[in-house]
């Protein structure tokens, strides 16, 4: 009878590994996991405070834009308040000394109400050598005072012709009118107010004129 042959592995299959064998590749599997598992933990975390501070970044930003525009349009309003208040100022304090200025010249001529013609009488006589005659007119209860000022002045200039005063009704009292043959002088308080106020607008409105210290005569 043939016998059966016999089978034989290099691998005994009696010999098992034991766990201790198998534990320290366990063991460093659970150690990768864990690095890798701290690694991606630790890139989380640097995106996302990345991310964080890209955004408060853009936050901070738009606030300080948002705080300047409120700054400039605040300071804005502050400045045309500041015009405005600065405008208002001037215009009040330009009527009050106006309205003082005015008063004071009321009184002033109530006080002396030949003084302004006197002037204008003095300025006109030394330039009027040759001159034949001249006529001035003025508010009758001064008229005496005016003949007598002009007589004066006759003596200490030039004119040397004819001298006529004449009350006028229709002439206010420190108004007056100098004639002579191919010119004259006009001396009108309402004209020289008038004149006042046009250069008080216009410095109000801006423009700043020049101001003359020449009365206006027509």
């Amino acid at each position: 009878m043939a016998s059966h042959a016999r089978f034989t592995f290099d691998l005994d299959l009696g010999k098992r590994p034991s766990a201790a064998a198998v534990s320290p590749r366990a063991g460093m599997a659970e150690d990768l996991v864990a690095r890798l598992v701290a690694e991606a933990r630790e890139e989380g975390y640097a995106e996302g405070f990345a991310a964080g501070a890209q955004n408060a970044a853009a936050m901070a930003a738009q606030t300080i834009a948002a705080a300047a525009a409120t700054l400039a349009t605040r300071s804005a309003e502050m400045a045309a308040a500041l015009d405005d208040a600065t405008a208002n100022s001037r215009r009040e304090a330009v009527e009050l000394a106006a309205s003082i200025g005015r008063k004071l010249a009321l009184q002033l001529l109530a006080r002396e109400p030949t003084a302004e013609l006197e002037g204008l009488i003095a300025e006109c006589m030394a330039n009027l050598e040759g001159v034949p005659h001249l006529v001035i007119r003025c508010h009758p209860d001064i008229a005496d005072g005016v003949r007598d000022i002009a007589t004066a002045h006759m003596t200490t200039s030039g004119f040397s012709g004819r001298l006529i005063v004449m009350g006028d009704p229709e002439q206010r009292l420190g108004d007056g009118r100098l004639e002579w043959v191919d010119g004259g002088l006009v001396r009108d308080l309402d004209s020289i107010s008038t004149d006042i106020d046009r250069r008080i607008a216009a410095y109000l409105e801006g423009g700043h004129p020049q101001i003359s210290h020449e009365e206006p005569h027509s």
